[in-house]
């Protein structure tokens, strides 16, 4: 009860002229930067989030969710119209999405899109309302041995972003863990691998680094490819058929669970929570056979299982400070930079903030539906704007941001720097979430070790004569092991396979 007269009072901040309108414009940007092939919310979030310097942090943080989740709705339109995913999440969309359209029914793959990610946004958002709070407050009764142990689980469950190789993977994760080392030791004082120069005293700034890794790289990746677009298809009729709704509901509310609890999970993402819900509804079709040729329920699971994983990924942010996403990463970037710090205390310290920023993603919702449905014709012809004009605009944009962080030149440089690294390491295969998860959570996980140290007087065993640590602890080491069991188990069928053949 608590919680909805917080909500209340977040709704009245959130219904001021002044932060309705920084929702509409995040929305609105994360729509166009999802509807645009090749820059996605991880990029748009970075490249924009200089663009709130000196703004109020509850309008910065408003208009930057709602670039986050307005990324998520607008890739569905160019996959479903032209078979071109706007966003990773939205590739498993093209598969039924795009067949859909083909068959004279654009319109009722949009329509279902866009009712599942409603559903599924607002119902993730909900679970946010209720289950943080209590969360938070269990959270508030951690120390630095808790703290340290969680968010070690929180590189273990890195392993889902790591692609195909794991090596790759564990290469990227030491990368962003070093590149988090540089800077004061917070401990001792100490100035680490700063080579003398003094703007690595301080460290690296997150904002560049990621406007580099995410956008810069982005750019260079597309501007040496020739990208060609079919005719957006015609969108008719927007709700489904009688004998539709059944399963497309059934589909929905799968995807909302399946999404919401993929949220929950550090390093999960919502192209998992898609692929899950995909491959859900196709095992339990009755005729699996219909998937790939237009299977409604291959729209409306994935796309709401996306949206409600976007909504649960925030609930580990706000309560522990964990980034389960790359763009959540980005987000935890913008929150320190306006001086917030996402965690238990940040629902104690800051009531006012969190719940306007809440309140505001139940309103964007709103705003996203109806933008969604009339519009999309409109936003899939957005999409075919040359990247010859759009990307000069970008890479300005990108400058002018990098050098407004601290009005200096070296910023532009750490951008431009990490952004041939990031290029180079795209064409590597070597996965760049990983990076800026070990980078943002870097910091926390050595003044977490090392304050448990000082209370333990330099023994490690105060991580197992705590409960919650040491049960963290079991969970890890049940999680490592049943991981290693089942790569043993592939890596001998395979074997056994090789030698059938």
């Amino acid at each position: 009860m608590e919680s909805m007269t917080y909500l209340l009072d977040g709704f009245g901040s959130a219904l001021s002229w002044w932060n309705l309108l920084y929702c509409l414009i995040g929305v609105t940007v994360g729509m166009f930067i999802g509807v645009m092939p090749g820059l996605g919310p991880v990029s748009g979030t970075a490249i924009l989030i200089p663009l709130t310097f000196g703004m109020d942090p509850i309008s910065a943080i408003i208009m930057l969710s709602g670039i986050y989740y307005g990324a998520m709705y607008g890739g569905t339109i160019t996959s479903v119209l032209i078979n071109t995913p706007g966003e990773a999440a939205s590739v498993i969309t093209c598969i039924d999405g795009h067949q859909m359209a083909r068959q004279g029914k654009a319109g009722t793959a949009l329509g279902v899109a866009a009712i599942g990610s409603f559903i599924g946004g607002t119902i993730s958002i909900i679970g946010l309302t209720f289950v943080a709070p209590i969360l938070a407050s269990f959270a508030l009764s951690f120390g630095p041995p808790e703290f340290f142990t969680l968010m070690l689980m929180g590189l273990m469950m890195l392993v889902g972003l790591m692609g195909k190789s794991v090596i790759r993977g564990l290469i990227a994760a030491t990368f962003g863990l070093l590149l988090s080392l540089i800077g004061m030791d917070p401990i001792s004082g100490e100035i680490r691998f700063s080579f003398g120069i003094v703007n690595l005293i301080d460290g690296l700034d997150f904002v560049a680094v990621a406007m580099g890794l995410f956008g810069i790289s982005e750019i260079l990746l597309n501007a040496e490819q020739k990208m060609s677009h079919e005719k957006p298809a015609k969108v008719t009729r927007l709700l489904p058929e009688k004998g539709e709704w059944s399963p497309t509901f059934k589909s929905i509310g799968r995807g909302t669970i399946i999404g919401f609890i993929v949220g929950l999970i550090p390093g999960a993402n919502a192209v998992i929570a898609s692929l899950l819900s995909y491959s859900v509804e196709r095992k339990i079709a009755k005729n699996p056979s219909r998937f790939g040729k237009g299977a409604i329920e291959g729209v409306a699971g994935p796309e709401t299982a996306n949206n409600a994983c976007s909504g649960s990924a925030l609930i580990p942010l706000f309560t522990l400070g964990i980034p389960s996403s790359p763009t959540v990463a980005v987000l935890f970037g913008a929150f320190m930079m306006h001086g917030l710090t996402p965690g238990p205390a940040l629902f104690q310290n800051n009531p006012d903030f969190i719940w306007a920023v809440i309140a505001s993603l139940f309103i964007g919702n709103v705003i996203l539906l109806i933008m969604n449905l009339p519009m999309a014709r409109v936003w899939a012809k957005i999409a075919l704007i040359p990247y010859k004009l759009l990307f000069p605009i970008i890479l300005l944009l990108s400058f002018i941001g990098a050098y407004s962080i601290n009005n200096s030149l070296w910023d532009v440089a750490v951008m431009l720097f990490f952004g041939l690294v990031g290029y180079f390491m795209k064409k590597l295969d070597i996965p760049l979430a990983v990076i800026v998860l070990t980078f943002v959570l870097g910091p926390q996980i050595e003044s977490s070790l090392l304050q448990s140290l000082a209370l333990s007087d330099g023994s490690m065993f105060i991580f197992f004569e705590r409960p919650i640590s040491a049960a963290l602890l079991v969970f890890i080491f049940i999680v490592l092991l049943a991981t290693i069991f089942t790569s043993l188990k592939n890596k001998r069928g395979g074997l056994v396979s090789d030698v059938e053949l």
